[in-house]
């Protein structure tokens, strides 16, 4: 994601256009990046959250089966198959290798799911693993691997579409791209949707849990022509403000983004009660956190690598819900059948889109909106082969003598996670200055100059915690909004020892 935000950044500062096959390719990579990360964040990194694994052992298998048919005919739903599946876990735990179930907090009593559910669950997480492989095979097609995908080029991308060329997209190519993105579609209808409502359904307190701050930002994305255009993005560009899914979301201008680092490990030259837009940014470390043995975290001073970003000045909330609300709130037709669709199952209102059910359910509801669409893609793709269109970069502008002595530029993508920014600055055919806001700020940022919380602090208030020591109900919230600290934080050399120089040409 960071790689098409990057070229994003760079083409929108140097006003350059891509073909209309980089455009369908870029949008083929990205929503098979958000089938597999959505179906892996449901099955492998948040449904323990939900499924009791040791339970399963409990289940009659003939209860698990009548369970999977009666909310769905995907074909593995056996008695006989879940009694292997229930075999299999027991091998694991009476070997004592429980491997990535072995930290969990089994025998919880926030956990709700019978043990029929929780054998599903185990079996469908099982599949996952296996299935998974497949979906992202067009990352390796497409972008010569995953993850860091190596065909993204500022003007398009470095791979060719030649119906006459074993090397290059062709006739073959969109075949097996169809292939995989039908086995996703297929998972995602059949396995994951049914699987996510029959878990919710013995967590509705959840749909009054987690809700946070009420305010929800999202880029858009998904280009549907190269104008550049926000008004042409599939899902649509927009902020909500206290919850207001009912009229049209307010327009974004990313130039009323700005970071703040009062409560962060960083310093701006202007004092820490100073904010920056991205273009104006500064990344310079001041650590003044607890030393060993680490005991405590003071919150009251800096706490946190992260910047705190605000959009006029508000903390918001991106990702999956972000981007289904302001979607319902835009018109956007199939989000809104879902999203209906999803409520009326579970018997909840509207309200329970605001909470950590709500985020869960939005995940969902993307992954299926986009599965269905990554076929229309590569269609698309097809038919201007077809008509013999070719063009995957645009060179028009690559020669640095011809670009102007000053440029910025900002590339914004809609990552999994949510809200992905890179703002660039461009002074006499080099990089003067590069930010990038990722998801995970947003959503993890600390207190800002005005004592404004981010969205994951704000969604714990008021979440009860049946077991201090086992904190299962906080796991539940922050993992619904998929963090990645990783991508958050900037990469800092603690002893100031220089690693490796790069040199613009």
């Amino acid at each position: 994601m960071h790689a098409v935000c990057s070229v994003r950044a760079v083409e929108n500062a140097l006003e350059i256009r891509i073909p209309e096959n980089a455009r369908l390719i870029r949008n083929i990579i990205e929503a098979a990046q958000y089938v597999q990360d959505h179906v892996i964040h449901f099955y492998h990194l948040h449904a323990l959250d939900w499924v009791d694994i040791v339970s399963a052992l409990e289940a009659n298998p003939a209860d698990a089966a009548a369970l999977a048919q009666s909310i769905s005919d995907w074909p593995k739903a056996s008695t006989t198959y879940f009694a292997g599946v229930q075999n299999r876990l027991k091998r694991f735990v009476e070997a004592g290798q429980l491997g990535l179930f072995a930290n969990a907090y089994w025998g919880h009593p926030a956990y709700k799911l019978p043990p029929a559910a929780n054998l599903m669950a185990v079996a469908h997480y099982l599949e996952a693993l296996d299935w998974q492989k497949e979906i992202i095979k067009i990352h390796a097609l497409l972008g010569g691997k995953n993850p860091h995908l190596q065909t993204y080029l500022v003007g398009g991308m470095a791979i060719p579409v030649d119906p006459n060329s074993q090397s290059a997209i062709n006739a073959h190519t969109i075949a097996r791209l169809k292939t995989w993105a039908a086995q996703g579609l297929e998972f995602v209808a059949k396995v994951y949707i049914p699987d996510l409502l029959a878990v919710a359904s013995f967590y509705k307190e959840w749909a009054g849990l987690g809700g946070g701050l009420g305010n929800y930002l999202a880029y858009g994305d998904f280009p549907q022509n190269t104008s550049g255009d926000p008004s042409a993005l599939w899902l649509p560009r927009g902020v909500i403000f206290n919850k207001q899914i009912g009229a049209a979301p307010q327009a974004l201008d990313h130039r009323e983004i700005r970071e703040y680092v009062t409560h962060s490990w960083y310093r701006y030259d202007e004092g820490d009660g100073a904010s920056k837009h991205p273009w104006d940014g500064q990344t310079q470390p001041n650590y003044t956190g607890p030393q060993p043995p680490y005991e405590f975290l003071e919150t009251d001073g800096k706490y946190s690598w992260l910047k705190a970003p605000r959009y006029q000045d508000t903390p918001m909330e991106v990702g999956p819900l972000s981007r289904m609300l302001v979607a319902y709130a835009a018109g956007h037709q199939r989000v809104r059948e879902l999203v209906h669709y999803v409520l009326d199952t579970l018997g909840v209102g509207p309200e329970a889109l605001f909470s950590t059910l709500g985020r869960v359910a939005a995940r969902g509801i993307e992954t299926l909106v986009v599965a269905e669409q990554l076929e229309v893609w590569i269609d698309e793709l097809a038919a201007n082969m077809g008509r013999g269109d070719l063009a995957v970069f645009n060179g028009e502008r690559w020669d640095p003598r011809n670009w102007p002595a000053e440029a910025v530029g900002w590339g914004s993508t809609e990552a999994p996670r949510g809200a992905l920014g890179h703002w660039v600055r461009i002074k006499n055919g080099r990089i003067e200055n590069y930010q990038a806001v990722v998801p995970s700020t947003w959503n993890g940022s600390p207190r800002d100059a005005r004592g404004q919380r981010g969205a994951y602090e704000a969604a714990l208030i008021d979440t009860p915690v049946a077991d201090p020591e086992h904190p299962v109900e906080i796991l539940r919230t922050v993992h619904s909004f998929d963090p990645c600290m990783a991508c958050a934080v900037h990469v800092v050399n603690g002893n100031g020892r220089e690693i490796t120089r790069i040199r613009v040409i």
